[in-house]
């Protein structure tokens, strides 16, 4: 696929334009600030963005996957941290619940999440469940009417703003994986505790914290699918999170090679632009190529979720991650280079990017886990 239909491109040009006129000029001093995007987050929720893939039926827009990431993409060109709160809520939260909860939790959840009027968290990675995630040490323990939680999660995005949680514990430890159960939380129940946000070295103006859960009690209408199938539910997520993933990682690549691009033809050294010497050309020419690849990829692997084939999203969902996620860190790279020493001071764009590149390589699986993902389709 290498044209986008007219639909895709209307909603191209629409997130595009909101972009750069709405998220792009407070950007910096949100990042400096640490403030989270109350307002752009609204401006989303309004727009439909915030319940994309959700059918209308439950309050969403309706839209395909391939819409998501294309809208995604230029959300993070001019902010990755509104575009992870985008993401989150879309991916993480909308999505579970769409595909595994039943008819009541569509219609209790999917409304006020897909409208903005509630933002949602997804509560996996633990102290020591990271990329193991099947080590699940939150324990949930049955009771009259539903289950008990206990425990700890780390590095949550969207937690202190949410007030619905995806979350999984386990109801037997020892057994790892086999154990893990999905829940959908809120956030005012006794016991649901969202710690001080965390100080982080990019997407600064998203928000993240530890949570812990206290003798936490969750009615058993609020399992999400039955006991122990919470980690399938946890990777199947995973993969189209993998796919928002990629799409930030996009948005933060093409605005560090526009940037870059434009400074190459302004900057003068030895009596002419930069961007005329064979070591800056080379530099733009490897980025190009990388955000070109890496977003083919992603396209692809929408199309292969919007068309139902699971095994080839799955394996496409991994390989635009990791491509993208990569190529996000060697544009923003190669952009502070060709600033020089401009690009090391926060008075230039291309600092945040920097700083923002660094956690696509890291959250919703690591660039490591990527590559035993991808090559065991091949090898096992």
């Amino acid at each position: 696929m290498f044209d986008l239909p007219d639909d895709i491109l209307e909603i191209q040009k629409l997130s595009r334009d909101f972009a750069r006129t709405e998220v792009l000029p407070g950007a910096a001093k949100r990042d400096h600030d640490h403030a989270f995007p109350t307002e752009q987050v609204a401006q989303l929720a309004e727009m439909g963005f915030l319940g994309m893939f959700v059918p209308e039926e439950y309050g969403g827009a309706g839209m395909s996957t391939l819409a998501y990431v294309v809208a995604l993409e230029e959300i993070c060109y001019a902010d990755a941290s509104v575009g992870v709160t985008m993401s989150v809520n879309n991916s993480l939260v909308c999505w579970p619940i769409l595909a595994f909860g039943n008819e009541e939790q569509k219609r209790k959840y999917l409304p006020d999440l897909a409208q903005g009027k509630k933002l949602g968290c997804y509560a996996l990675t633990e102290p020591m469940a990271g990329s193991d995630a099947g080590a699940q040490r939150t324990k949930a323990t049955a009771v009259e009417g539903g289950y008990r939680l206990d425990g700890n999660k780390i590095w949550i995005t969207n937690a202190p703003k949410a007030q619905v949680c995806v979350a999984y514990a386990n109801v037997a430890v020892e057994e790892r994986h086999r154990g893990v159960t999905a829940f959908i939380l809120e956030s005012d129940w006794p016991g649901y505790v969202v710690g001080k946000p965390e100080d982080k070295l990019g997407i600064t103006s998203s928000a993240t914290s530890e949570m812990q859960f206290e003798n936490l009690f969750v009615p058993t209408a609020n399992r999400l699918a039955a006991e122990r199938k919470g980690f399938g539910i946890a990777m199947a997520t995973l993969d189209g999170g993998r796919i928002g993933i990629a799409a930030q990682a996009l948005g933060i690549a093409q605005r560090a090679f526009d940037l870059a691009v434009d400074y190459a033809k302004q900057r003068e050294a030895f009596g002419k632009p930069i961007a005329a010497n064979q070591a800056i050309q080379w530099m733009v020419a490897d980025m190009a190529t990388r955000i070109e690849s890496a977003r083919l990829l992603t396209w692809r692997a929408a199309v292969a979720k919007d068309k139902g084939d699971k095994a080839r999203a799955s394996h496409y969902c991994s390989m635009a991650k990791l491509a993208a996620s990569e190529t996000a860190n060697f544009c923003a790279d190669k952009a502070l280079q060709i600033h020089g020493g401009y690009g090391y001071s926060k008075e230039y764009e291309v600092e945040r990017l920097f700083r923002d590149a660094r956690i696509t390589t890291l959250y919703e699986g690591t660039s490591e886990i990527q590559r035993i993902v991808i090559s065991r389709n091949y090898l096992a």
